[in-house]
This record gives structure tokens, C-alpha cells and sequence, in this order.
């Protein structure tokens, strides 16, 4: 594999000796501790709007310019920024300015890293969505070069700026509800079939195909593109995405593990699915159960399809009507000795008792008689969100004051790779099977029991679309490689296409 270094890229983008000459401490005179901070939003047709809007909210901050490979989504952007918006097609372009301080970033899955990597080179903080990595090896060249050019750099897990999740998650580790048993996470999102091509599809010509495939193989487009897109079904396909677990799931396995208060990629992963239901072009799972053997275990469940078959085909809202778990359907339960906490939204988390009796909710919302929220100790609310709590650490050049630092965003996609890694090294296995593997793992096999039972329920006979049991994998989270798994480690990273490279020293 080769890898392009610091200096290739400096000079293959025309940064040159002014980029080399400007260094940590120049760029933040550049912006100053007090002066508008100069942002730049790569990538904006759908998360990467919000982030505009988040931006444009926050007091000392610039959307100075606007980079995508979309231009027909330029023209539409731009309509609605305030003075001298700069565009850009390609980030090389973008870097080599100057008068950008920090880039927001919201590609497809496997631009963040390089992204990340060559923004951190380029003297710029950067703010990331989620999953922060397309793989492992990505997320921590992500952290390297972040700690390496002094960078102040965001994961997108937005719900660590919410401060009803902080209070909640306070609350249990005060050890109020005693121990916890198990974090479990949950993406019960509709997904209706994205349909099925019969060979490869057209690029529309608004889109610079090669720099949208970046770090991936240029291949053509194996999904529909009649709508003169090529836009987010891409999730569903190993190349540019990680599937539901690694669209949504970021958040809750980030929660999840934020509870749990471990810092590394689970020792041990395992994962059952498959993509059941109905027949289209996509590869990734849209059923899916994981384990993650931490200490205390974590389980994460994906479903794509409703509550039952009558609600594929049922009207208004009970079309496509998705199934919950105590409540949460998009979200997270905590189960603990004596009680559970629910987390059915971004910003809210409820506390119960073991027989299901409400004690308190968390929404960070100002009680009647207080004068303020309270804020649990260590913890901070901040104004203009999560891009909000970005700008103050950018300021304040302190990565301590970041509520998703990139290590944090590193770790909650490794458990998303780890988990899909099991599931694609895996076998298609009839029902008994897979009971029969599972005999041992009690909390595997209570998910896999109402999976079967939600599949059945959908009219999906298992027997004949047989599901994928994941191989059991051990991980050293320290050395981040699997044990005596070379089949699984060659899945860490990617073959990556030049000049598109994450390298191997940042």
C-alpha cells in the first residue's frame, strides 16, 4: 500500500512554505482568542445543512466557504450565506486557503478520515460527523494527527452536548440505581427496499465522480441514479458506508459506551443478520443484533422492517410503523440493579425503578424555583450545541473542553467496524444453528429469540432467507488488531486509491 506523507500532500495542494510556515500558534492568531473564527463546510446536502445552520447561530463565527462535489447543491446553498462565500469542488483547493480556520465535515462515510487527516496537516480544526471512520485503522490515524498538529477536533456524537444525557449518565455512575448489567442500543428505523438495478448506473453530471469516490474504488454507481443523485443510498454499500449500525448506531454504542465509562474497542464481538424482507441492490444488513463483550456487556440491535407485515402495506401512519423497546425505538436502554434508564430521544433520558415506576427525567430543561439548571459536576451545557462546544474549545485551544473528542468518536466506530467485520466473516445458518451457537451467551440469545420473532412476524421464514452468524471475534484494544484473525485484520483498513490515501504516518 502506498501512502502519501505530510509533505507530498503540501505540495501536491500548492499549501507549500506558507502552509508550512503556519503553525499551531499562527493559526490561532489567525483567528483569534477573541476574532471570528472562519469555518468552512465540506459537504452539505443533507446532515452537512444543519451543520450550517448550527454554525450560523453560534456569535464569532464565519461560513466562509463551501466545499462539495455536487454543484447543483453549490447553487443551492449559497443562495442562503451571508457575504463572500467561497466554493470549492475539490478539499485540496479548499486547504490550501488560508483564511479558513476550521472545517465542518459532512461527506459520506469514507471521506471523513482523509478528511480529517489532511485538514489536521493543513493547520485547520475540524468537526466531524459520525461514524468518524470508515475503519479502524482510519479512526486512529484520525487521533494521531489531531494530538500530532495540536488540533482541536469534534466527533459529530452530538448527544454528548446534551445535557439531560449528562445528568442522566451522572446519575447512574453515582451508583443510584446500583451496578449496571447491560447497555443496550437500538436502530429500529424503517427501511424500505432501495430497489434493484441490473448492472451499473450512469453518474449524473453535476457530481465530480472521481472526487466523490476519494479513498474508494472508482467503480460505477450499483444503485439507482434515475433521480439524478447518487446521494445516501450509498450507506447501504461497504465501499462508501457501514450500514444502519454505522448511520445510526454511532450514537447509541457512543452512549452506550459512555455509561459504561470504558475508553477502548470491545475484547470480544459478535454479530447475527442479514438483509431480509425483501430483495434489492444494497449489501448491508437491515436486521442485525451485536454483543460486545465489555466487562459489562453491550448489545445493539438494527431492524429495518415495521412492527409486522400489516404494516408494510397499511395507510397514514400506521404504514411502516416500527417496533420499541421500553419505549426506545431510535435509542438506548441502561439496565442497571435496580432500575433502567431510557433514552428515547437526543436529549432526554428517563430514570425508572425495576418495576417500571418513573423516579425522575432529564431534559435539561429549568425546574420550577430553580434559578438555573443544575449542571453535574464535571459536566458543562453549552450554548450552540454541540458545534457550539467545538467553537469554545477552539478558543480556548483546550481539548479537555470537548465534549466528543475524536478519540471518543475513534472508539464508538470501532465498536460499529469490529461488530460489521464479525457479521461479513460470517456463514448463513438455518435457526437451530445459530440457537445452538448461542447457547452460552444468554443476552445473545434473548436478542436473537425477538429478532426471530420480529422477523416472523414480517412473514420472513428463516429457514429459507437464512440470517449470517457472525464469527466470534477476541480483540487486543490496545495493540487495536484481532487475535490470530488475519482474515479479520485485513478488514481494519482498505486498499485505498491514489492520490486518495490515508497514511500511514500522518
Amino acid at each position: 500500500m502506498t501512502h502519501i506523507s505530510r509533505r507530498s500532500f503540501l505540495k501536491t495542494t500548492a499549501l507549500g512554505a506558507a502552509a508550512v510556515s503556519l503553525n499551531a500558534s499562527s493559526w490561532l492568531r489567525a483567528a483569534g482568542a477573541n476574532g471570528d473564527i472562519r469555518v468552512a463546510q465540506i459537504g452539505f446536502r443533507g446532515q452537512g445543512g444543519g451543520h450550517i445552520s448550527s454554525l450560523k447561530g453560534i456569535k464569532g463565527v464565519r461560513v466562509v466557504a463551501l466545499c462539495d462535489v455536487d454543484k447543483d447543491v453549490i447553487g443551492k446553498k449559497i443562495k442562503g450565506l451571508d457575504g463572500d462565500v467561497q466554493t470549492y469542488t475539490d478539499i485540496r483547493k479548499l486547504l490550501e486557503n488560508k483564511d479558513v480556520d476550521a472545517v465542518s465535515i459532512a461527506t459520506p462515510n469514507h471521506w471523513h478520515a482523509l478528511a480529517t487527516v489532511w485538514a489536521c496537516q493543513a493547520g485547520k480544526d475540524v468537526y466531524v460527523e459520525k461514524p468518524a471512520s470508515h475503519n479502524v485503522f482510519e479512526g486512529r490515524k484520525m487521533v494521531e494527527a489531531a494530538r500530532k498538529y495540536n488540533r482541536i477536533v469534534q466527533s459529530g456524537t452530538q448527544c454528548r452536548s446534551s445535557l439531560g444525557l449528562q445528568q442522566a449518565v451522572q446519575y447512574v455512575k453515582e451508583g443510584k440505581l446500583g451496578k449496571i448489567v447491560l447497555a443496550r442500543g437500538f436502530c429500529y428505523k424503517g427501511r424500505k427496499s432501495i430497489g434493484l438495478v441490473d448492472g451499473p448506473q450512469s453518474v449524473p453530471e453535476n457530481i465530480d465522480y472521481d472526487l466523490w469516490c476519494g479513498p474508494a474504488p472508482k467503480e460505477p454507481p450499483r444503485r439507482k441514479t434515475n433521480n439524478g443523485t447518487i446521494h445516501y443510498d450509498w450507506h447501504w454499500f461497504w465501499a462508501y458506508g457501514n450500514g444502519d449500525y454505522g448511520n445510526q448506531g454511532p450514537h447509541q454504542v457512543d452512549i452506550a459506551r459512555w455509561f459504561l465509562g470504558e475508553d477502548t474497542i470491545a475484547p470480544f464481538s459478535m454479530a447475527i443478520g442479514g438483509r431480509v424482507g425483501y430483495k434489492d441492490s444494497a449489501e448491508t444488513p437491515n436486521t442485525m443484533v451485536v454483543y460486545h463483550g465489555y466487562k459489562t456487556p453491550m448489545l445493539f440491535e438494527v431492524r429495518g422492517l415495521p412492527v409486522n407485515k400489516a404494516s408494510q402495506t397499511a395507510e397514514g401512519k400506521e404504514n411502516w410503523k416500527m417496533d420499541n423497546y421500553k419505549g426506545a425505538s431510535i435509542g438506548n436502554v441502561i439496565e442497571c440493579e435496580n432500575g433502567y434508564v431510557v433514552i428515547a430521544s437526543y436529549t432526554t433520558a428517563t430514570i425508572f425503578d425495576k418495576d417500571g415506576k418513573e423516579i425522575v427525567k432529564f431534559d435539561g430543561k429549568k425546574k420550577k424555583g430553580e434559578e438555573t439548571v443544575k449542571t453535574p459536576t464535571g459536566l458543562t451545557a453549552d450554548s450552540g450545541g454541540h458545534h457550539g462546544n467545538w467553537i469554545k474549545a477552539i478558543r480556548s485551544r483546550d481539548i479537555k473542553d470537548l465534549n466528543a473528542d475524536v478519540l471518543e468518536g475513534h472508539l464508538s466506530a470501532g465498536l460499529v467496524h469490529t461488530g460489521n467485520i464479525s457479521y461479513r466473516l460470517g456463514a448463513q445458518k438455518n435457526p437451530g444453528e445459530i440457537k445452538e451457537a448461542l447457547k452460552d451467551n444468554k443476552n445473545l440469545a434473548e436478542a436473537f429469540d425477538r429478532m426471530a420473532g420480529h422477523l416472523d412476524a414480517n412473514g420472513v421464514d428463516m429457514a429459507a432467507d437464512k440470517l449470517a452468524l457472525g464469527i466470534p471475534l477476541k480483540f487486543d484494544p490496545v495493540k487495536e488488531k484481532f487475535e490470530d484473525n488475519g482474515k479479520a485484520d485485513a478488514m481494519l483498513t482498505r486498499n485505498y486509491r491514489e492520490p486518495f490515501v490515508v497514511p500511514e504516518k500522518v
